[in-house]
């Protein structure tokens, strides 16, 4: 009986004193060996103190471990399991290229898809008369297009987080997170949609010098009406699809974010131009119409925000979550901008059925990305923590696509879907007989170019984004990928536009650019 003290007063002087807990079987951290439960109980059985000596790195590395178990599983392993661990800890996100490349390439084909079909309605649309009459329509486009990647991919990015370090395992996690999340987005969907509303006003504005307080409105109401109800089916999407990739054993990091735009582009723009065109129809004869609508989801904040205040895990994002998907509006606002005053040219009118394609896959691309990036240092440790595989400064080109970590894998492999990826979009818009544009092969080559340019970029900057907002204490999943799909956007419609521009320079009649 004396040794009891004398144990529990070592205990005390070298670790962290901590009640046992009923289990099989005990893993020393300084052998990695078993140790029977017999060590730690008294004579009746009656569990007494026991002590971990682990280090803080050895205490991280077995969180790293644990987060690593396959689905999530927090479930006790075998004998034979146990005794194979290492001292080290297991490197996350162990994939090999062509695994990468497997589970990307479905969701990006579809998400691809999905752009073209949005860049076919645009191409149809265009010619509609609330988008002839109230041009201001077009500056949307892009802004509301984005809020996949704003609200859907930072949805998805951070419920695929959650589900890959265990925090989505139980019923009742599950149900605090779905419900948290989409009251979360359906807030910051009213809001971004009325804050591009008067930025596509104000952009509309300053060129011409005339404003229609009649087309702001009705600007204000499309942009809220299409923001709530797409936020609201893509979330639901969203959520659904995580929870499949868990089931099967697939990474929700590889398909989450592009299958959140597969069908979000074609979602946003069809309930833009149906919403839009209605209430311009409405607007001569019922001009009550539009305000209406605007005070019927304004009216509807209060409800989402009380019930996103409740989640602990929503609660911080609903209060310092504002500023990239507020930034990042504004940046796709600018990409609006230049969309607006080119296709508005008839000389560059094809240009309106790639735009949404070339925006597409490159925010899709850097989104998978930043959320791979996103998860691989969620498992290190906590934001704000510096893991020894972050970097501590601006990263060289050759350490973002050449050297030997997954991440730099992952980047080879989404960097490559490029041209295969785009030259079966671009047979698909051919063969839709799609656009004013013919695909001739000077056509292609700039294209290509200019979508090449763009990922490259996007992805650089997702690299350097991500480990800078983790040394700064923000949470990747909820600051990154707003700025890289508005980047996204903005980089690929300027450089979309300037290849249209030069092309119609040098004289490239036989692409038809000006039909």
């Amino acid at each position: 009986m004396s040794s009891k003290p004398e144990q529990k007063e070592t205990h005390q002087a070298n670790g962290a004193v901590l009640p046992a807990v009923p289990m099989d079987c005990l893993v020393s951290p300084d052998r990695g060996q078993l140790v029977e439960p017999s060590n730690f109980l008294g004579p009746d059985g009656v569990g007494v103190e026991v002590v971990v000596l682990e280090s803080r790195a050895n205490a991280k590395g077995v969180r790293e471990e644990d987060a690593l178990l396959e689905n999530g599983s927090q479930s006790n392993e075998s004998d034979d399991t146990s005794t194979d661990r290492g001292p080290e800890p297991a490197s996350p996100l162990k994939e090999t290229s062509f695994s990468i490349g497997l589970q990307v390439l479905f969701p990006f084909l579809l998400a691809g898809f999905g752009t073209v079909a949005a860049g076919m309605v645009l191409d149809i649309v265009q010619h509609w008369d609330v988008f002839k009459y109230v041009t201001e329509v077009f500056i949307l486009v892009p802004a509301l297009l984005g809020l996949k990647g704003n609200l859907e991919m930072t949805l998805a990015s951070r419920l695929s987080t959650a589900a890959n370090i265990g925090q989505m395992d139980t019923p009742k996690e599950l149900w605090k997170m779905i419900t948290g999340n989409m009251a979360l987005i359906q807030v910051q969907a009213t809001v971004v949609g009325f804050l591009a509303s008067i930025a596509a006003v104000i952009f509309g504005w300053i060129p011409d010098g005339h404003f229609s307080l009649d087309h702001a409105v009705l600007l204000c109401a499309s942009s809220v009406a299409t923001a709530f109800i797409a936020s609201l089916v893509l979330g639901m999407i969203m959520i659904g699809v995580i929870i499949g990739s868990r089931k099967m054993g697939i990474n929700p990091d590889n398909v989450a974010t592009p299958i959140a735009a597969s069908l979000g582009d074609l979602i946003t723009l069809a309930l833009l131009s149906g919403i839009s065109w209605g209430l311009y129809k409405e607007l001569e004869s019922k001009a009550y119409v539009n305000p209406l609508v605007c005070a019927f989801f304004i009216a509807l904040l209060p409800i989402w925000i009380i019930i996103a205040k409740k989640n602990a895990a929503t609660r911080e994002v609903l209060y310092s979550g504002w500023e990239p998907v507020i930034i990042a509006m504004a940046i796709s606002s600018v990409g609006g901008l230049i969309l607006d005053r080119t296709v508005s040219d008839p000389n560059f009118a094809g240009m309106a059925v790639f735009t949404p394609v070339i925006n597409g896959v490159g925010g899709n691309l850097v989104a998978v990305q930043a959320s791979r990036i996103s998860t691989y240092l969620h498992m290190s440790g906590m934001p704000g923590e510096t893991p020894e595989t972050a970097p501590r400064k601006c990263p060289s080109p050759c350490s973002t696509f050449f050297s030997s970590d997954v991440n730099s894998r992952s980047a080879r492999v989404l960097f490559l879907l490029v041209v295969p990826g785009h030259l079966v979009f671009l047979y698909t818009i051919s063969s839709m007989q799609g656009g004013h544009t013919t695909l001739t092969p000077i056509f292609i080559v700039f294209y290509m170019t200019a979508a090449l340019l763009q990922v490259l970029i996007l992805l650089y900057i997702a690299d350097w984004m991500v480990h800078w907002m983790w040394g700064r204490d923000l949470d990747p999943d909820n600051f990154s990928i707003p700025y890289l799909t508005a980047l996204g956007d903005l980089i690929g419609t300027g450089l979309l536009a300037l290849s249209f521009h030069v092309l119609w320079l040098i004289g490239d009649r036989d692409s038809d650019v000006g039909d």
